[in-house]
């Protein structure tokens, strides 16, 4: 059944209205400034039409990659948790829009409240609306009628449903029975499935919900035509498509409508921000470190025999094989040595960890312990063989002792680090650490990925759970 928290004019004027809140909220902030701030004669010249135009445009992008106007309705701490998810992007923006152009520079003091105006302004505003429309659906206003055919467990859950959201503004008007279902308790009766053309030509209906099992499809598709011929809207409920978690989403193939379910995440613009994420910080830390990385290479080639860069066969998405780089920590014969010392695995399941590794190089125990040996993977991440942040790259060998369940790890791109290497790394056993990338996956979003990787700042400084 339709979840929508606003009809569509509705959400027209939250999104006018929140951008009138963005406009306003600049000489709000100036004014609030300029009589209690330090700077008062500095703040209302700031308050100028090009930061307020600029912020508009950012909170669009922001407020979109943030599904600030998700369709569904949002317990209040949600929402107010996506509305600051989202003005803290344009903060970050304008701030580092501070090194590109002067007119950026309105001063840290006048930006910092001129989004907590923001923030109090559009949560107020949208709070306001929601008690008015609300009160208003409550009464009888604005509501679309609509009518459940089947008196199927799947029908009267429509309809309890709906009389738990009165908000959402519907009016039942009854059941339509399909075949030799019975009257139900829960509502008026409007006839059955054969009664439909006049049920329609009657009732005064918005909507028809076709909830029946899945054995009578096939007598609800003239019903559904008919509806369709007199312009109203069908919404056909799809219980028997329930599996667990997954996400469903309806697409078009060459003109033939497909059902997809996924448990990977599909919001195509934040996997666009997710790579544009991985392309900037990856060629950032590549020209960056380059410096480092020369010393590091001398630190290696004086140190031991061999290559500068380790180079090993890892499986990526989906089963995909790619080489990984590594700053080469290790003896040469390190792949030899390891069957002798598999006894000594300090880990649970098909990885192998070790901590006082006779393998490691002298060198290569200071490049683990910064994780500075990992560095070169950010190549992987500009090739897109990698990101950022997601589950790390298996060996092959290790792919093929998983168990069924800890496969779907391998269902998005692997990063750099993840939930794991922020949790202890070496400190969790096999299991924990697969139960922990799943759980990465199921609650993906790229508010998320910037929270593990400002974590992994202070874990890769304190080597937690490094060797």
């Amino acid at each position: 059944m339709s979840k929508h928290a606003y009809p569509r004019a509705g959400e027209a004027a939250i999104r006018l209205a929140d951008m009138a809140a963005m406009v306003l909220a600049l000489p709000v902030a100036a004014r609030v400034l300029e009589r209690f701030g330090p700077h008062a004669e500095a703040v209302a010249a700031e308050a100028e039409a090009f930061p307020v135009l600029i912020a508009l445009l950012l909170w669009v992008g922001s407020a979109w990659l943030h599904r600030v106007y998700d369709d569904r309705p949002r317990a209040g701490t949600r929402s107010l948790i996506r509305i600051g998810r989202a003005l803290a992007v344009v903060a970050l923006l304008v701030l580092t829009g501070e090194a590109v152009d002067a007119r950026f520079a309105a001063g840290h003091g006048l930006l910092t409240a001129y989004l907590a105006v923001a923030f109090v302004l559009i949560t107020g505003v949208r709070a306001a609306f929601r008690l008015v429309s609300y009160a208003a659906r409550r009464r009888g206003y604005s509501l679309r009628r609509y009518a459940v055919v089947g008196t199927s467990t799947e029908g009267r859950e429509v309809v309890e449903a709906m009389e738990t959201h009165p908000e959402w503004g519907y009016d039942f008007a009854g059941f339509v029975t399909v075949g030799a279902e019975g009257r139900t308790g829960r509502g008026p009766t409007l006839g059955g499935l054969a009664d439909l053309g006049r049920i329609l030509e009657e009732e005064i209906l918005d909507e028809i919900v076709f909830a029946v099992p899945r054995e009578q499809f096939d007598l609800i598709e003239p019903a559904v035509q008919l509806c369709q011929e007199q312009g109203v809207e069908v919404r056909i409920s799809l219980d028997m498509l329930r599996f667990g978690p997954s996400s469903m989403r309806l697409t078009v193939l060459n003109d033939l409508p497909m059902v997809v379910f996924s448990r990977t995440p599909s919001d195509t613009l934040a996997l666009a921000g997710k790579r544009l994420f991985d392309i900037v910080l990856s060629g950032l830390a590549l020209l960056c470190m380059a410096p480092v990385f020369a010393g590091i290479a001398i630190a290696i080639k004086v140190g031991s025999p061999g290559p500068v860069f380790f180079s090993q066969r890892r499986v990526g998405r989906n089963g995909r094989p790619f080489p990984i780089l590594k700053f080469r920590s290790m003896y040469q014969d390190a792949e030899a040595r390891l069957e002798a010392l598999k006894a000594q695995n300090e880990m649970t399941g098909p990885v192998f960890k070790m901590k006082e590794d006779p393998r490691v190089t002298a060198a290569g125990r200071f490049l683990r312990k910064t994780s500075l040996d990992e560095f070169p993977q950010f190549w992987n991440v500009l090739m897109g063989d990698m990101s950022i942040v997601g589950p790390r790259p298996p060996l092959p060998s290790e792919v093929r002792q998983y168990k069924r369940w800890q496969r779907r790890r391998l269902s998005v791109k692997p990063g750099i680090t993840c939930i794991w290497q922020i949790s202890g790394r070496n400190n969790i056993d096999f299991d924990r650490w697969m139960e922990l990338d799943l759980e990465y996956i199921d609650t993906w979003s790229l508010w998320g990925d910037l929270k593990i990787f400002l974590r992994t700042i202070p874990a890769i400084i304190g080597s937690r759970g490094a060797s």
